[in-house]
């Protein structure tokens, strides 16, 4: 048949993107799939419990994930909680959100909206009741208007992405309770690259009015590799992306009609009014920048938590000890991943300008450090590319700093080589010669352990 034709082209031609995965956290799996194997966050939850422990391909006991204490932001937080410098104020409405925004130093401007069912929390989720989730540079909040908690996600500089829920019921003292084989049903990578290594998710699917994936075939992870026209499916986004498409706020109510997929694109929003009623939210928006430094900075989050999982364990050696063969090579297999992310390597081209409308872009590029020149690695492009000096703040993070020195080293080694213009493979094709001195300049004032020298970039 003709229609169904078109329709099996379309989902083959959005689902051979996740040959470019990098994998994100924020819940987006495919829902009804996943019910039968996910563990209950929440008491009364509807979805079947699971006892079982998390499936493994690779054990890693050099990290301890499971019995290790989590550092970070929430661990911070709790710390304030616990010496009495902090209270959680609670909200009618919105329960321990705002208070949580507030202590986490994470604005209100980072909301994006998703309304696929994609969350413990499913069953409150639709296109009129999406998800809100907000960020700053290491720690992801959710919210569902009339769910059953907050769920977190902040990324331990050791552990990598740990998780945690707060019950929206008001109490003297809230707990932010650890979640582990619950999250790890779904946020590990065994299921795509093999080894158990927490992730963080993002990805795209068409999605049907009830917030269930309408077209399995279609759903794909998504990164800033990923074309625009191929991300957000399930998603709200405001903001203007001049002549480029996406699949944000597309409900449909039966796969047939996604033969009229452009007819059915909205774009080019400055808020959600004309299609959402938001006064549950902080927000009347679902940012697209940052909707795509978001999914920027999950990819190198998670090549930051696979590197470092995976080098601690070669260099513990078997049975915790030091390796007794020569590890250089492994070493720099491992880091590569790494080094690509970090550069954006096989970034998606922007064709037309981006502009948001929420003051993401705005709060984002304030955050520095900054050169003599004012230069920072956080200013934003949004034309042709998301950076202007497309290597990724990510690298000031405590994740990145926690790395195994011979990591570092090794990507720090890598930097040099391709900002002297010595590597100039299709990972890095893009950067300009302007690119390079300007990276190293800055890089210079506020990254020295780098080390770059002063001559020759």
């Amino acid at each position: 048949m003709p229609g169904r034709a078109k329709i099996g082209a379309a989902i083959l031609a959005v689902a051979t993107v996740i040959a470019v995965v990098a994998v994100a956290w924020l819940g987006h799996e495919r829902a009804d799939e996943r019910r039968a194997d996910v563990y209950s966050e929440f008491p009364g939850a509807t979805d079947t419990a699971s006892t079982r422990a998390p499936r493994y391909d690779t054990e890693y006991p050099a990290i301890g994930y499971s019995t290790t204490q989590p550092e970070g932001a929430i661990a911070d937080l709790e710390a304030r909680l616990a010496r009495g410098e902090l209270k959680l104020g609670f909200d009618g409405g919105r329960g321990y959100l705002d208070s949580v925004l507030a202590a986490l130093g994470i604005g209100i401007e980072s909301q994006v909206l998703v309304f696929s069912k994609t969350s413990f929390q499913a069953e409150s989720i639709n296109p009129e009741n999406p998800r809100a989730i907000y960020f700053n540079d290491d720690t992801y909040v959710a919210w569902v208007p009339g769910g059953q908690g907050l769920e977190i996600a902040t990324l331990d500089a050791d552990l990598g992405p740990v998780f945690y829920t707060v019950a929206q019921e008001q109490s003297a003292e809230p707990v932010f309770e650890r979640k582990l084989g619950e999250c790890l049903s779904c946020h590990d990578s065994y299921s795509l690259t093999g080894g158990g290594v927490p992730r963080f998710i993002t990805g795209s699917g068409y999605t049907d009015v009830d917030g269930n994936i309408a077209a399995h075939e279609g759903w794909i992870l998504t990164s800033d590799r990923t074309p625009l026209r191929s991300r957000w499916g399930g998603w709200y986004v405001s903001g203007h992306h001049g002549s480029q498409v996406h699949l944000g706020n597309i409900a449909v109510h039966e796969v047939a009609e996604l033969e009229r997929l452009e007819e059915l694109r909205k774009g080019n929003l400055d808020d959600l009014d004309t299609v959402l009623d938001t006064s549950a939210y902080v927000s009347n928006r679902s940012d697209i920048v940052a909707l795509l430094v978001l999914e920027h900075q999950v990819r190198v989050q998670n090549a930051i938590t696979r590197a470092s999982w995976d080098a601690r364990t070669l260099l513990a050696g078997p049975g915790g000890k030091a390796p007794d063969t020569d590890v250089a090579a492994r070493v720099r297999e491992i880091a590569e991943p790494l080094v690509e992310a970090l550069f954006l390597g096989g970034e998606a081209e922007l064709t037309d300008e981006i502009r948001g409308t929420s003051g993401f872009a705005e709060a984002f590029m304030q955050r520095g450090p900054r050169d003599a020149r004012g230069r920072t690695l956080r200013e934003l492009d949004l034309r042709t590319r998301l950076f202007k000096y497309p290597l990724s703040y990510a690298i000031y993070s405590r994740a990145f700093d926690a790395l195994p020195d011979a990591i570092k080293q090794r990507v720090f080694t890598r930097i040099e080589e391709i900002l002297s213009g010595a590597d100039t493979s299709a990972s890095f094709a893009r950067l300009t010669p302007a690119d390079r001195v300007a990276i190293a300049e800055i890089l210079r004032a506020t990254k020295p352990e780098v080390g770059l020298p002063e001559v020759g970039l």
